[in-house]
């Protein structure tokens, strides 16, 4: 076998996490392959959902040879070189893993290599892209016949990576709420706070109810700690008036960090990333719009979506246009609020899971959302479980199926085998 490139093409948090890192594991353990000879490379595209540690994650990947971070990626995109003047060799592939998938069109056709795409809800640029492996047959569907050819269905990243959650009948009598509230600021300054509210109204009803927070590897637990202090969150007193402190464990203890308000009400916050052997454990969660979603989805954990609007230019890590209008300078304030009252008066769906299954499978609650609310649905879940299982049981039928990665890798092992011969 010729020495060969694959260069992996990604952007956001999600993407890296639960496509790149199964993806990048199955080609270096695809049996009867040389993958000595093959050199895995990683390029990142900016992303509105960018937390700017994505390149530092994938560099973690021991299966990974080189990465090169977003604000890089249009030079190399443009002028074909790379930050540190990578080589290439004469044979290769460009995978789409996340960002634009027009970028791989371009990119093979600079550097002459195939092309493949993981699709997960739509495969465009089918007549120039050599093939496709798609989550669902939906994608297949959607193309004209003469073009399905290029397209296998090989099932959902995500169920390669992430545990199926823990059936939960076997949860006892002491549920476990996971709080997602997002990593960026803009999402932090109201859904700490609203999520402290819900938790201390579930908490006052059903004491032996736990709850634990996974802490973006981007936050340090200070400034995660800051968004539930009411002296330098203003939101705190508008999104129902609890306040935590943060503890730390002593250098001789193993317990980990937690937020606590004056009730005694306790947040574990984990910091190991990702931090699906908790989350796996939970009867439901409270979260924000995101990547997360798709995650609980996979896992199959019922979940409760929040959209405050308490702070309606507080939103804007939309995709597109409106992402990047409302980010300008002086007027993304404004922009924001006007973009975000359209987009939420849409009625569209929000969760992962919803979008997959074309109906609202989880609640997705928008509007001045306030914690008694909120508290007294999760209180009616965890007092029907029958109801909880069957929103597991949903989520879990509209995952795809498991194996994704190891049926990509074998479309890439073709078309390297179709440049070799």
């Amino acid at each position: 076998m010729q020495p060969a490139d694959i260069l992996i093409l990604s952007n956001g948090p999600g993407e890296v996490t639960t496509w790149v890192r199964p993806v990048v594991k199955a080609i270096r353990k695809n049996p009867g392959w040389d993958t000595s000879q093959i050199r895995i490379s990683v390029v990142l595209s900016p992303c509105p959902h960018s937390t700017g540690q994505e390149a530092a994650i994938v560099r973690r990947y021991l299966e990974v040879d080189r990465v090169q971070s977003s604000e890089h990626f249009f030079d190399f995109l443009l002028l074909g070189k790379t930050a540190e003047n990578w080589d290439w060799h004469k044979y290769g592939i460009v995978l789409f893993l996340g960002g634009d998938q027009f970028y791989t069109v371009l990119l093979g056709k600079r550097l002459r290599y195939r092309t493949v795409i993981y699709a997960e809800r739509e495969a465009r640029w089918y007549r120039w892209v050599d093939r496709f492996g798609v989550m669902n047959t939906d994608v297949i569907k959607s193309i004209p016949k003469s073009y399905q050819h290029k397209l296998t269905l090989v099932g959902d990243l995500m169920a390669d990576l992430i545990p199926t959650s823990v059936s939960l009948s076997e949860i006892n009598s002491s549920p476990t709420i996971g709080i997602l509230p997002g990593s960026k600021r803009g999402k932090l300054i109201q859904g700490i706070p609203l999520c402290l509210a819900i938790a201390e109204q579930v908490y006052q009803q059903n004491p032996q109810t736990r709850f634990i927070l996974p802490v973006a590897p981007t936050l340090d637990l200070s400034t995660l700690a800051s968004f539930a202090d009411s002296s330098q969150n203003p939101m705190v007193m508008k999104m129902g008036g609890v306040c935590a402190k943060l503890v730390t464990s002593s250098a001789d203890s193993s317990s980990s960090p937690y937020l606590e308000t004056l009730s005694g009400l306790k947040v574990q916050l984990i910091t190991q990333f990702p931090a699906y052997d908790y989350l796996r454990h939970c009867s439901l969660a409270l979260t924000t719009v995101g990547a997360n979603t798709a995650e609980l989805g996979a896992m199959g954990i019922p979940m409760i979506v929040l959209l405050p609007t308490q702070q309606l230019d507080a939103m804007r890590t939309w995709d597109g246009i409106p992402g990047i209008l409302a980010g300008l300078p002086l007027v993304g304030n404004t922009l924001a609020k006007i973009i975000n009252f359209i987009i939420l008066k849409q009625g569209r769906l929000f969760a992962w899971p919803n979008i997959w299954a074309n109906e609202e499978i989880v609640p997705e609650l928008v509007g001045e959302l306030q914690p008694t609310d909120v508290a007294k649905l999760i209180l009616d879940w965890l007092a029907n479980p029958i109801q909880l299982a069957g929103i597991q049981d949903r989520l879990l039928q509209v995952r795809g199926q498991p194996g994704a990665a190891t049926e990509l890798t074998n479309i890439l092992k073709e078309q390297l085998t179709l440049l070799n011969s």
